[in-house]
């Protein structure tokens, strides 16, 4: 990576079941608190699994202007719209002199469902008796749903929403690719500026896995059913961990040249050292092994010419299914040894897409104070989970870098290498 396109981190957003803001999140991270809770946003006493990491302070109408967006914005785009607002005001962009045409924004985004009040007048004008007939369907949903409607569905719409409010014109583009999507957009920010087509990037990443709608189309095969609150429900790489807990939540970093960043009189938060991302073709069919994984934190490591010795931990995907996790930490202990390795959705769940962006703005958190959060529920650790678990407390006196690591059960693998600056 040459000098002149050396790519570094100048500001964070965070909402997140922990808080909104990277003051709060950062607080109640490191202090082992967690923000998974009884779900209470909507009904849930039909479903199986009733607690997930909720995120219960947030008022859109204190973050989205103009108001009247709200109109086309479902949840996940509110939630990053919200973080990119945040993260302007980190890096002090926010009425700042840029060139829009330099300025652009990338976001990793999930399947975005359709509230169910927006569809029950249709489908209730489609029932004849007790009977939904599809003949009726095509009128219904021409005369109940408003013309805007799909605008608040369309997975690149965070991007756009973002760009439109802060005149960023330069390039602009979404990914949605399940739970690596938000690495994917930090990745895709850090290669268009190194190709010298941008000085300053959005990027984020955004998802909400406790819509309704979504908990019923996925189902509960793979969550967590441990009772109570759900706050020890999510157990990465513990001998005892039987399912992942879904969440809801945002991360937006601010990527510029070191060069622009410079000529401003940014505070540089950390610098990219390399990003690579690997794919599995058979896991699908076969089951994921991890091996995408472990390519892609070696190329990474190399890129960055860093070693194991001189990492200071890993940001695990640390979902807290029994096969993946097993496949990650099987791949993270082949590549990288013993080093320390932290799994942040014990402490605020699955985020889907926008899992990955808050995890990394934890480990840059995680470096300018020096200390590792810890995995929360890591009591009994599993043979088949070979990697060293920093839990019970923050682990302090760790090398200023980090590596954090997002996969996909269809194969797809994706590491970021990050450093503090100086």
């Amino acid at each position: 990576m040459g000098s002149t396109f050396e790519v570094v981190v100048t500001g964070i957003g965070v909402v997140s079941p922990l808080g909104i803001g990277t003051d709060t999140f950062w607080r109640r991270l490191v202090a082992g608190e967690s923000g998974i809770k009884p779900l209470d946003r909507f009904d849930a006493s039909a479903l199986s699994v009733r607690f997930g990491g909720q995120i219960t302070d947030f008022d859109p109408k204190e973050h989205v202007r103009p108001r009247k967006s709200l109109k086309v914005m479902s949840r996940e785009i509110q939630l990053g719209f919200a973080a990119a607002e945040l993260a302007m005001a980190d890096a002090g962009l926010v009425g700042a002199a840029r060139d829009p045409d330099r300025f652009g924004v990338v976001f990793g985004g999930d399947m975005i469902y359709a509230d169910l009040e927006d569809l029950a007048g249709a489908y209730r004008r489609s029932l004849r008796g007790r009977q939904f007939d599809f003949s009726l369907w095509s009128e219904a949903v021409h005369e109940e749903l408003h013309p805007l409607w799909l605008l608040k569905h369309l997975p690149n719409m965070t991007a756009s929403h973002i760009a439109i409010a802060h005149d960023a014109r330069g390039p602009n583009n979404s990914i949605v690719l399940g739970d690596v999507s938000g690495l994917l957009a930090v990745a895709e920010a850090v290669s268009v500026i190194q190709r010298g087509w941008a000085d300053v990037m959005l990027a984020g990443g955004t998802g909400c896995r406790l819509h309704p709608t979504a908990l019923v189309a996925r189902g509960d095969a793979l969550l967590s059913h441990r009772a109570g609150d759900g706050r020890g429900a999510c157990r990465p790489f513990d001998r005892d961990r039987d399912g992942l807990v879904n969440g809801e939540g945002a991360g937006v970093l601010v990527i510029e040249s070191r060069a622009h960043a410079v000529a401003r009189g940014a505070r540089i938060r950390a610098r990219i050292l390399a990003t690579a991302s690997r794919c599995e073709p058979g896991a699908r069919r076969t089951g994921l092994t991890g091996s995408s994984l472990r390519q892609a934190i070696g190329a990474t490591m190399t890129a960055a010419g860093l070693d194991a010795e001189r990492l200071g931990h890993v940001n695990a995907h640390g979902v807290g299914t029994i096969d993946m996790d097993r496949a990650e930490a099987t791949a993270i202990a082949a590549e990288l040894g013993a080093v320390p390795v932290t799994a942040p959705k014990s402490s605020f769940g699955h985020l889907g897409a926008g899992g990955g962006t808050v995890e990394l703005a934890a480990s840059v958190l995680a470096l300018e104070h020096g200390l590792v959060p810890p995995t929360l529920n890591y009591e009994h650790p599993d043979p088949q989970c070979p990697v060293r678990v920093v839990h019970g407390g923050p682990l302090a006196g760790r090398p200023a870098t980090a590596l954090a690591v997002n996969l996909c059960s269809t194969g797809q693998a994706v590491a970021v290498a990050i450093a503090a600056d100086g």
